[in-house]
């Protein structure tokens, strides 16, 4: 199997240039060779070479002087310098002009595969370093934790379209559930995953840099532009995949340019006047209905179709009961090596609390809830108090000073522990009513809209228990 790299030679020696190209062009998928330098200049933006070879002496040009113009453009590609003469100050300068390797002719083909394998290897790694440079300071989980049906269906789904090169992924999901995780998940169970990995949040740039960002600049594209050619994330990504998160929030212009690179790998730079092309699997993201966006005019239906080839959802955290304890332990052990810290666990009523909590934010959220407590926290187990900053949660105890009755009230659910003796109905909800007309400050309207029941009816259990409803003082 080809591999797929496209190797650009320049050679003004044909019988030379003929060699090379015929010990390539069975082992990489595109050999492109040039005797005339200028020609394979013109063409290396339609090419996008991964690796050149580039003899010194080329008549009227020199490979060095041609190496250092390339330098200067911005373009970082492997270069690997051949000549005829063995000079050292001659290797020392290309090297310091950025060459990857410096061969001597006549060339020893079995050495020359060697190098071009070693060149690729290591400008691949070096992408791969700088990715993760940029990515570092992000905190989240460096693997998919989970046991719930709806998560090991995204994941079965997401090796599946891994398996292809190039399909087309939308990944649809609430904030704070895993999308990026998923994206990363598809490209490292790919043919794509030594390739770069390069993830762009279409809703966290100014409109008026976003195609700069997405497709990079020319030298004086606009104003500030005086510096070398800026490659844009679509050539970081080339030869691996690239995340476009939040999709929902690009503007009706650029998606009319992002659709044309999905149908034909290739744009053109902000300012450029040449077409580059490019290899690389596209995935999108988005916490919003798209279908709804495209019959609202605010996404183009022909962008949509295009980038829904596969579709995966994520399930929110509060419909993965099973899965929300088994992240909370996972979490409270990240942060308790991180804050030096023994905290074994959660009582089981803050459990209860953990599983009947919304978690708006969903993974994102609870993450940073147990980071918060394992930060504040003096015990060496999480309870109720510790949670006691959930939004809309109101820890109530119940019974006869011993807790052995204990509801969490929260809008529009509860739990109720009752003791294994057990207890009589009127004692639970007399004592109920209690509370939440204490927590009401005896304000019969407050205390009915949070039972979520009328008020007459509210009246009629007072009158009927005995309650005494005098306001706290």
């Amino acid at each position: 199997m080809l591999k797929k790299y496209t190797i650009v030679i320049i050679e003004d020696d044909p019988l030379v240039n003929e060699s090379v190209k015929a010990s390539l062009v069975d082992k990489y998928q595109r050999i492109e060779a040039f005797i005339d330098p200028a020609q394979a200049l013109n063409q290396l933006h339609r090419l996008a070479p991964d690796l050149i070879i580039l003899d010194i002496f080329l008549g009227y040009a020199n490979g060095l002087d041609i190496l250092e113009q390339l330098r200067k453009q911005g373009h970082n590609m492997p270069v690997i310098i051949m000549t005829a003469f063995s000079d050292i100050k001659m290797a020392v300068r290309a090297m310091k002009l950025g060459a990857e390797d410096f061969l001597v002719k006549p060339l020893d083909l079995d050495q020359l595969e060697v190098t071009i394998e070693r060149a690729l290897k290591n400008f691949e790694l070096r992408k791969r370093v700088d990715l993760l440079s940029e990515q570092i300071q992000r905190e989240q989980p460096s693997s998919i934790i989970g046991e719930s049906q709806g998560l090991k269906q995204a994941l079965s789904l997401a090796k599946l379209v891994g398996a292809t090169d190039d399909t087309t992924v939308l990944i649809s999901g609430e904030t704070g559930t895993g999308k990026e995780l998923i994206a990363k998940y598809i490209h490292d169970n790919s043919p794509r995953s030594n390739g770069p990995f390069v993830s762009i949040n279409c809703g966290a740039i100014p409109k008026d840099l976003a195609e700069n960002e997405f497709f990079g600049y020319e030298r004086g594209a606009f104003t500030g532009a005086i510096e070398k050619m800026r490659p844009g994330k679509f050539e970081q990504a080339h030869h691996g995949t690239i995340l476009l998160d939040e999709i929902s929030e690009l503007s009706l212009d650029l998606q009319v340019k992002l659709l044309r690179v999905l149908q034909e790998r290739r744009f053109y730079r902000l300012g450029g006047t040449k077409e580059i092309s490019v290899d690389v699997r596209v995935i999108a993201s988005t916490n919003r209905e798209l279908n709804k966006l495209v019959e609202e005019g605010k996404f183009r239906e022909d962008l949509y179709y295009r980038l829904n080839v596969a579709n995966i959802i994520l399930p929110p955290l509060r419909d993965r009961g099973e899965d929300i304890l088994i992240l909370a332990r996972t979490f409270l052990d990240e942060f308790n090596k991180k804050f030096g810290k023994k905290i074994i666990g959660f009582t089981p009523d803050a459990q209860m609390i953990m599983m009947s909590y919304p978690w708006k934010g969903n993974i994102r959220e609870l993450r940073n809830a147990i980071e918060r407590i394992a930060l504040l926290t003096s015990s060496d187990m999480i309870d109720t108090d510790a949670l006691s900053f959930l939004s809309g949660f109101t820890p109530v105890n119940i019974g006869n000073g011993n807790k052995s009755n204990e509801i969490f009230l929260q809008p529009g659910t509860h739990f109720l522990k009752v003791s294994s003796t057990g207890a009589k109905y009127n004692e639970v909800t007399r004592d109920l009513l209690e509370q939440v007309l204490k927590i009401a400050n005896g304000n019969q309207i407050k205390a009915a809209k949070i039972l979520n029941i009328s008020r007459a009816k509210l009246r009629y259990r007072i009158e009927q228990l005995g309650i005494n409803i005098a306001p706290k003082l």
